[in-house]
């Protein structure tokens, strides 16, 4: 049995994805949900003219902040710093500029998030 190529938009995909996040990812072929997201999510809607990636990060940090998404914001953090896009400083000024739109609450589940990223890099 050959194995199968992933096709161009997959491959796209999963370039984008591993790109967004700073690592590779598997390709987990026969999962619906992952293969929306590869297919469309990365290889599409990532892929799309306009927007830079630090410019689409710091609008998912400000959708994740918003929803209370703590541990989605530690993956979206951790991320930022090791592709370059946002430095410890820029993450906890995002936090404190979300705080006044989206409430204290929710800036300090991500704030939080920050603490923790941080806190594990400097244990590398």
């Amino acid at each position: 049995m050959t194995e199968q190529q992933p096709s161009e938009v997959r491959q796209a995909g999963l370039k984008k994805m591993s790109e967004v996040y700073g690592f590779d990812l598997p390709n987990l072929e026969g999962d619906p949900f992952f293969e929306v997201t590869v297919d469309h999510l990365f290889a599409d809607i990532w892929n799309r003219p306009g927007l830079s990636l630090r410019d689409r990060r710091l609008l998912l940090l400000g959708a994740i902040t918003a929803q209370g998404h703590a541990e989605i914001a530690e993956i979206q953090v951790g991320a930022a710093l090791r592709n370059g896009e946002l430095d410890a400083d820029q993450l906890r000024e995002i936090a404190v500029f979300l705080a006044h739109y989206v409430g204290w609450p929710a800036a300090t589940k991500l704030d939080g998030a920050i603490r923790k990223t941080l806190a594990k890099d400097k244990k590398k």
